[in-house]
């Protein structure tokens, strides 16, 4: 009898954390943090006793969906993210369990629209860009008419770009890219409009739908989670445009430029500056509650957080990660040493 209530306790247990019957971490999330995170988990993997985590590229908002659907075993123990949680996000993990969640911000990145090294280098500015990939734009011929975006080339949206057809390879909806894409470039151009930007105060949604909404009449192609399909495909045709993070344009510069926004390149300098519009901050997030039952996640997150790793100097900088400031690092890490959950991203 004793035997058998021990074994109930052992089972309940178990079942409560889920995740002690798993020993290797579950990894899932960005894109664009991918090949940080599977640098890391390689490094971890060679230097510890730990098995190297599995990682799965599924996009920031897919990867926040898996990692926020609650605790235990069939969930993952980290996402990575190319944007921060949002509020709905935070709320779904509360309400499915996931009430401890470490924030842990590695580093910046720049977003490139970038083409063949065979064609022109574009300069663009965000009006450029909204207006070539905007579903509905004011009307040309006048007026603050919105119309079903009629641009077919470069030229048609400025007389100074060249004459070739819109053709951007871009990330899907799920991607973190992308909704970095839509708020840091898409509608920095919308509200260069001005009664576009009067909309903001009297229909905020309307406005977000108007500067956000990417057109689905073709010169947008949306190209997956793969980055690397992208960098083969600008290959494969010069005159297409692919959006992606910096790190992907600084592994592929021999075949790659990224076009100036507003007079600026894409450049591990520009971007650490702040000078490059087009920037972003990087993340992963942890699940407290996995922490010391799937073995090895606080040492994985320890050299993630280690100088050698993110440092100025360290191996993510030699990927393209831009590194956080000498005392934001320092900050960040005392924080995670400690696994201190974050509060509302509000």
């Amino acid at each position: 009898m004793q035997k058998q209530v021990l074994a109930v306790a052992v089972i309940a247990a178990t079942a409560s954390t889920g995740a002690l019957a798993r020993d290797t971490i579950n990894i899932v999330g960005s894109s664009t943090v991918f090949p940080f995170a599977t640098a890391v988990a390689e490094r971890f993997g060679n230097a510890t006793d730990f098995p190297t985590p599995k990682i799965e590229s599924t996009g920031s908002g897919g990867g926040l969906k898996l990692f926020c659907a609650g605790v235990g075993v069939e969930h993952p123990d980290i996402t990575n993210a190319s944007r921060r949680m949002k509020v709905s996000e935070f709320e779904q993990c509360q309400a499915n369990g996931v009430d401890e969640v470490v924030e842990v911000k590695i580093g910046y990145d720049g977003i490139a629209m970038a083409n063949s090294k065979d064609a022109d280098q574009l300069e663009l500015t965000p009006r450029d860009v909204w207006l070539a990939l905007a579903k509905d734009v004011p009307n040309p011929e006048g007026g603050e008419e919105l119309v079903a975006n009629p641009y077919k080339t470069w030229q048609d949206v400025n007389p100074d770009l060249p004459n070739v057809a819109i053709e951007v390879l871009g990330p899907p909806p799920t991607s973190g890219t992308r909704d970095a894409f839509a708020e840091l470039a898409m509608e920095a151009g919308c509200k260069s409009f001005d009664f576009i930007k009067a909309m903001k105060d009297s229909d905020e949604d309307k406005y977000e739908a108007v500067c956000h909404g990417v057109r689905e009449d073709g010169p947008y192609v949306e190209a997956g989670e793969n980055d690397n399909l992208i960098v083969q495909k600008l290959e494969a045709n010069p005159t297409a445009v692919g959006i992606f993070g910096f790190s992907f344009l600084d592994q592929n510069s021999d075949k790659l430029q990224g076009s100036k926004i507003d007079g600026v390149a894409p450049t591990f300098e520009s971007i650490a500056s702040g000078d490059y519009p087009v920037s972003r901050s990087l993340y992963f997030y942890v699940k407290k509650a996995h922490v010391g039952t799937v073995p090895g996640i606080a040492e994985y997150v320890g050299e993630f957080t280690s100088d050698q790793a993110w440092g100025p100097e360290g191996y993510l900088a030699d990927k393209g990660l831009i590194p956080l400031p000498g005392d934001m690092r320092a900050e960040v890490a005392s924080r995670v040493e400690s696994m201190e959950p974050m509060s509302s991203p509000e």
